[in-house]
C-alpha cells in the first residue's frame, strides 16, 4: 500500500466519518433493556458473537468479494455480493441501517473523488439494481483507494467494534479507559474473524446469531429507542 492508501485507510476507519453509524447499535440497546448485557465483560462476549458469528461470516465475505471485483472492474459482480449479503441478513433493522450507512460512505466516496467504478455501482443502486450495503460500499471504496483487501477486512471489524463501543458508552456505565481496553481485548477476535473469511465464498456466507435476530425484532417494536436498531 502507499502512503495515500494508508492515509485513506485511517480516514474510512475514523468515526469521524459522517455515515451515521453512530445512531445504530444493531441490537445492543434491547440487549441492554432485557439485562443481558449490564457490565464490560457482557458486552465483550457479546461483541466477540458478532464478530465472530455474524461480521466474520457475512459482512466480510461480501466486502473481500466486493472489493475483487471492483479492483477488476467488475460492477455486476460487486452488485451480486451486495444482493446476496441482503439476502442473508435476516433482521429488517440491520438490513435498512446497512443500507442507509452504505447509501453515506457511497455519496461520500463519490464527492471526494472522480471514479467510473465508484459512478457505475451508484447508477445500479439508484436503479434498484443492488441495495449498497454498507460493507459491500466499503469494500468498493477501498479497492477504489489502494487499500489492500485484508486491511479493509480489518478496518470493518475495527469500526464495527468502535462503534459499539461508543454505544455501549451511551446505554452503560462505560467509560472511556473500559472502552479502549475491550477494544484492544477484542483484537485477537477481529484478526479471527478476518481469518475465517478469507476463504468463504459467497455461497458460504453463513451468519448465524439467533438471538441477536430475536432481540433485534424486539427492538423494532420497543416502545422507546434511542438508536434505529
Amino acid at each position: 500500500m502507499t502512503d495515500e492508501s494508508t492515509l485513506a485507510a485511517f480516514r474510512l476507519a475514523d468515526s469521524f466519518l459522517p455515515v451515521g453509524t453512530y445512531t445504530v447499535s444493531y441490537g445492543l440497546e434491547q440487549f441492554v433493556q432485557d439485562e443481558r448485557v449490564t457490565d464490560a465483560a457482557d458486552l465483550r462476549a457479546l461483541l466477540a458473537t458478532y464478530l465472530r458469528r455474524q461480521v466474520g461470516p457475512a459482512e466480510l465475505v461480501a466486502l473481500r468479494a466486493a472489493h475483487t471485483a471492483a479492483t477488476a472492474g467488475d460492477v455486476a459482480a460487486v452488485c451480486e455480493a451486495d444482493r446476496r449479503l441482503t439476502a442473508t441478513t435476516l433482521s429488517a433493522e440491520f438490513r435498512e441501517s446497512a443500507q442507509k450507512s452504505g447509501a453515506r460512505l457511497l455519496s461520500l466516496q463519490r464527492d471526494l473523488r472522480a471514479d467510473d467504478t465508484l459512478d457505475a455501482y451508484a447508477a445500479r443502486v439508484d436503479a434498484g439494481d443492488a441495495p449498497g450495503n454498507y460493507a459491500v460500499v466499503l469494500g468498493l471504496a477501498t479497492a477504489v483507494a489502494g487499500v489492500e483487501e485484508r486491511v479493509a477486512c480489518l478496518l470493518c471489524c475495527h469500526g464495527f467494534v468502535t462503534g459499539l463501543l461508543g454505544a455501549a458508552q451511551r446505554l452503560l456505565s462505560l467509560g472511556h479507559t473500559d472502552a479502549q481496553r475491550l477494544l484492544d481485548e477484542l483484537r485477537p477476535v477481529s484478526v479471527e474473524a478476518v481469518d475465517a473469511s478469507a476463504d468463504r465464498s459467497l455461497d458460504e456466507m453463513t451468519p448465524f446469531a439467533p438471538l441477536v435476530d430475536v432481540l433485534s425484532a424486539d427492538h423494532e417494536r420497543a416502545d422507546r429507542r434511542l438508536f434505529v436498531s
